[in-house]
């Protein structure tokens, strides 16, 4: 409930004894410096009380012509002191003001909605203010500028109930969340959502130990059956080291060691716009204003999931029963571990949990490096620091001019050396270009009508280009994964990729664009690159760098748990790294799987495979690769039967919960991936950045379009190379072995990359000696022909017919 912002003073008299224009004046007394007068404004408004001059000063009522009324203590035309306003909503603030505004003790009351505690200039502000719901929701605690902000406790009108630290109106830092059943979970939170190292438990079941990302449980953890209750000992230890919250949160009941059931959603404080600021600190007009309600909401979002639960519950809960009958049961203890929320191995431990809370510091290392963000922050100092500047400089230079011209067709003249403009941008800044710390630098840009419509073509927004690219965030540098020696700079929104190209590789874009450009304008669901500007930057006191910008396709709330670059040559086609983690980009030998698509998605990807590579092979391309992501669900091996239906909540946003059956509307596979009808809103789906073209339409809903829902995670629209379930079968190397291997169930984001190779003199020179030392058809450098043949071949035995 928003607080009306409380009337102030307008058409304040410039100094005393001077009357308001058109204002009557009935006085009391005959003393003009002092008296108890009454004075009626040409809007309407009133006021009686103590005067000085024209101005109110002292005790006095002002009623304004809406009705809204405010009695209490003036001073020099403003409310000052103790006060009460009434509006004529009937909601009333009794309390202190200072200047005007709303300061110091008071309370707020709008029928089921109050607060008492701190104000501060309109907004609640101060420690232990209360504030009460109408839903029957409270918080109590620390309030700044109007938002929940520091320790407090929320509670529910269910009996949840939230103790600990609060930032911008949601869960953040450490904290206690109890649900009303008994389970809790205890640890550090982000953004609403469980995130680092915490203890979650079931009350009446046992402790799970481990780290959470954004709501679910990922990386490594324990659990502990509930007759091996964790000793308090280790728990005030981890306190102590503030892995966990401190003895200070736990005010609310007995001491709380508990975590969530399968109900776990996010948990988020809306922000609070209760109060709001005043424009105007001399205005008597009263200026309505409206907000939305405050509530700490259960929320469904993209990348905070559900919390659910795989592989053991069953197990978990007939562990249970067979502790409470047997004293001295030697239920085993089980290590765990997860991704984003899937249980992918699960190993039986020593009984002994003393040792795993003592790597608690070295494990939440482990998961902090595990899930950063690959590539360097660019800093001051940085290496990449001026040419980052100068990139950014350039292309909003170039976006802003090009987007006020009318949008036209490419003409022939936009392509080719005439077509582009280059640009000086000295220090100090010139007539066309701002000051900037970077070096002086030269600007260039090639065709940058072409990009223009390339990056309509995709739907990308030139405001929103320029923000992830050049806004204030600063770019990520990564290490180059092929031995081009190119340099990658990747947005922080994880859009677009930075290539830095030779000067060859440039010219082969140039000569072959304007057969690029109707290429990807006449195949909408083509996989190769996506190019959306080339740029050259020529330092004063450096070498030239040559720059293009393409789509991530990687961009995705998933995370990509593997990647493979694959040409379908075997020499050097492996990794050489000793440890592989998420950002390892692995290489043809490295693959160990195959991936069984529904029929008409694999006939859909092979065709637009090789139209790709004919289109390459006409401009005597070789050395692309198919770049595929994979992300894993679980194995089946370790996959329950649990399901999700929603449950809509009153004036809340839809839940999914783990109860009951499955809806009718969705459709199960086999293979456990949840297919559903194509959504009619389309604002609960998510859609990949920089995509067009046709949904895929699956043979299970009669061949009509369909989403994926992962439970968990989000509803996702699936396009070719975008969001495609499939099923992963591990290859095993002994053919002899019974064991065919594990299944997974995955989603693939895959493209072909690296497509301005030529096969110039310089390649063929190379073909030849390296076909005097190895196998011909073993080496990546082999004409155009032969490697587009070559290529679609082993992308059929990694894509193989699903029997």
């Amino acid at each position: 409930m928003a607080t009306p912002v409380a009337p102030l003073l307008h058409d304040e008299p410039q100094a005393a004894g001077i009357l308001l224009p058109g204002t009557t004046q009935h006085s009391d007394q005959t003393n003009s410096d002092s008296r108890v007068g009454e004075l009626i404004l040409p809007n309407g408004d009133t006021y009686r009380g103590a005067l000085s001059g024209n101005t109110p000063h002292g005790p006095g009522c002002y009623i304004w012509s809406d009705g809204c009324v405010y009695e209490g203590d003036w001073r020099r035309g403003l409310r000052h002191g103790r006060g009460k306003t009434l509006w004529p909503t009937g909601a009333t603030y009794t309390g202190d003001y200072s200047g005007g505004y709303i300061y110091g003790q008071g309370t707020y009351t709008a029928g089921l909605n109050s607060y008492r505690g701190g104000w501060k200039l309109n907004l609640k502000h101060g420690h232990l203010g209360l504030q009460t719901y109408p839903n029957g929701d409270t918080f109590q605690g620390s309030w700044v500028h109007g938002q929940m902000q520091g320790h407090g406790t929320y509670t529910w009108a269910n009996g949840n109930t939230y103790v600990g630290a609060m930032k911008d109106g949601v869960m953040s830092g450490k904290g206690i969340l109890t649900w009303n059943n008994g389970d809790s979970f205890e640890g550090n939170w982000l953004d609403g959502a469980m995130h680092g190292y915490g203890i979650y438990t079931w009350k009446d079941s046992g402790y799970y130990v481990g780290t959470w990302t954004r709501g679910v449980k990922d990386g490594k953890g324990t659990f502990y059956p509930k007759c091996r209750g964790i000793p308090v000992t280790d728990i005030d230890d981890l306190r102590n080291r503030g892995v966990l919250p401190g003895a200070e949160s736990q005010t609310h009941g007995s001491r709380i060691l508990h975590s969530a059931s399968s109900d776990m959603a996010d948990m988020v404080a809306s922000r609070n716009q209760d109060s709001v600021g005043i424009s105007s600190v001399r205005s008597l007009n009263f200026e309505k204003t409206r907000s939305t309600n405050v509530l700490l909401e259960r929320r469904w979002s993209l990348g905070v999931a559900i919390e659910k639960f795989l592989g053991r519950e069953t197990n978990e809960s007939s562990a249970i029963e067979r502790c409470e009958n047997k004293a001295d049961s030697n239920l085993p203890i089980l290590e765990r571990e997860y991704m984003q929320g899937v249980l992918i191995s699960e190993v039986v431990v020593d009984a002994s949990f003393s040792n795993p809370l003592k790597r608690v510091s070295r494990r939440q290392k482990k998961i902090v490096k595990d899930i950063k963000k690959p590539g360097q922050t660019i800093i001051k100092g940085h290496r990449s620091y001026d040419l980052m500047l100068s990139l950014q400089l350039g292309i909003r230079y170039t976006v802003g001019k090009i987007t006020p011209i009318q949008r036209r067709e490419v003409r022939a003249s936009d392509y080719g050396s005439r077509a582009s403009f280059w640009m000086n941008f000295p220090k100090n800044g010139s007539r066309l270009t701002p000051s900037h710390h970077a070096d002086n630098f030269k600007w260039k840009d090639y065709c940058p009508m072409v990009f223009r419509n390339l990056r309509e073509m995709f739907k990308i927004d030139a405001a929103d280009y320029m923000v992830s690219i050049c806004g204030s965030d600063a770019l990520r540098e990564l290490s180059s994964p092929g031995k081009s020696g190119s340099v990658f700079f990747l947005s922080q929104d994880d859009r677009f990729m930075i290539k830095t190209l030779r000067k060859s590789e440039v010219q082969v874009l140039l000569r072959m664009l304007p057969e690029y450009y109707h290429h990807v304008r006449t195949y909408e669901n083509t996989l190769i690159t996506k190019f959306f500007g080339l740029h050259r930057v020529k330092p004063s006191s450096s070498q030239k760098f040559r720059f293009v910008v393409m789509g991530n396709m990687f961009c995705t709330e998933l995370r990509i748990h593997r990647r493979f670059d694959l040409k379908g040559s075997s020499l050097g086609r492996s990794t050489d790294k000793v440890k592989i983690d998420e950002n390892t980009t692995l290489k043809d030998l490295d693959l160990n799987y195959s991936f069984y698509l529904e029929p008409s998605w694999r006939q859909t990807l092979l065709a637009q495979i090789e139209t790709d590579s004919k289109f390459l092979k006409q401009h005597a391309i070789m050395d692309y690769s198919l770049l595929l992501g994979v992300h894993f669900r679980a194995p089946q091996s370790l996959r329950t039967q649990a399901s999700f239906h929603q449950a809509i909540l009153p004036d809340r946003l839809a839940v999914l919960s783990e109860e009951g059956a499955l809806e009718e509307d969705v459709l199960n596979s086999p293979e456990g991936l949840v297919l559903v009808q194509r959504a009619s809103d389309q604002n609960d789906v998510v859609i990949g950045s920089h995509i067009r073209g046709a949904r895929l339409r699956s043979s299970s809903a009669s061949f009509e379009e369909v989403d994926l829902l992962l439970p968990g995670t989000a509803r996702l629209q699936i396009q070719l190379g975008v969001n495609m379930p499939a099923r992963a079968k591990q290859t095993v190397e002994d053919d002899d072995s019974e064991d065919n291997g594990q299944v997974y169930d995955v989603v693939l984001y895959l493209g072909i990359i690296d497509i301005l190779q030529e096969y110039s003199i310089r390649k063929k020179i190379e073909h030849a000696y390296k076909c005097i030392q190895y196998n011909s058809l073993s080496i990546s450098v082999v004409e155009p022909s032969l490697y587009s043949e070559r290529f679609l071949k082993f992308i059929q035995t990694i894509f193989p017919e699903n029997s």
